[in-house]
């Protein structure tokens, strides 16, 4: 059985204080590193025009390509290096989406499509990737899905900065979750009300995460971390860290102790997540 995660890699600029670094980005990028260790029978779907963006990722053989014609670049700024909770962030709003017909094409070179498929995670980096009629045809599925908000509120703003908001499409993404993951500035957009048999799960940096399930509020409390280094990507590993105990073991409130504790390691390290050692 398989993990398919699904969504851009990317080319990142990274500013904190006075300090500037490029590298490659993105959720599905991020979290391949996380599934690498916990979850090794993993997929990552990727679209990109930089095929060379291929190399970074952990294990190449677990990495499929929709070419397309432009690749996501983004800015992320922390202005002040002792708190990297406060980032600012710009983009080039690239739009190459993700097809339902380029997923099946990939699904039938694989032979994917006989009950070898254990859930979808869903990475966008903005509104475009993901068209309704993809949402729709992964829904035909009728498996797990776990999805990443943070892109599906990202809307261009002037000067190629980010303008979050909420758009109506995302209830049917939402509704048939196994887990929506968003943090507190992104919840403050969401409905949430209207989701009580969805999982929401909320992060705030420092301050934990909590859990909206059932009508139920589930608080988790941060891991203490004594030298944050790079928070860029730290929301994506918790993600999948709390994806990957919660496929094996089912337990909430420890899936998501286990990602409190994994993205707290993370922080420690420049990149993405390392090997962990207990």
């Amino acid at each position: 059985m398989t993990l398919v995660l699904i969504g851009p890699v990317c080319e990142d600029l990274i500013i904190i204080g006075d300090e500037k670094s490029s590298k490659v980005g993105g959720a599905s990028f991020y979290q391949s590193f996380v599934y690498e260790e916990f979850y090794d029978d993993y997929l990552s779907i990727i679209n990109t025009s930089n095929t060379d963006l291929i190399d970074k990722f952990p294990d190449k053989s677990k990495v499929k390509v929709i070419l397309k014609e432009d690749t996501h670049y983004f800015i992320n700024e922390y202005p002040d290096k002792d708190n990297l909770n406060i980032r600012k962030q710009f983009t080039n709003f690239a739009n190459v989406p993700i097809f339902a017909d380029d997923l099946k094409a990939i699904f039938d070179e694989l032979d994917m499509n006989n009950g070898n498929i254990d859930a979808f995670v869903l990475n966008p980096l903005n509104s475009n990737d993901f068209p309704q009629e993809t949402i729709e045809y992964l829904k035909s599925f009728e498996l797990p899905i776990f999805v990443s908000i943070q892109g599906f509120l990202r809307f261009k703003g002037e000067n190629d900065s980010i303008i979050l908001k909420y758009d109506e499409g995302l209830d049917k993404i939402i509704s048939c979750s196994e887990g929506s993951f968003m943090d507190e500035e992104e919840a403050k957009l969401i409905p949430i009300h209207n989701f009580n048999r969805s999982p929401l799960i909320i992060t705030n940096g420092s301050k934990g995460s909590r859990i909206l399930y059932d009508g139920n509020e589930l608080k988790i409390e941060a891991v203490n971390c004594d030298n944050m280094v790079d928070a860029t990507g730290c929301g994506d590993t918790y993600m999948a860290s709390y994806i990957s105990f919660r496929l094996k073991e089912n337990s909430i409130k420890d899936s998501a102790d286990f990602a409190s504790l994994i993205s707290s390691k993370k922080l420690e390290t420049f990149g993405p997540f390392k090997k962990y050692k207990k």
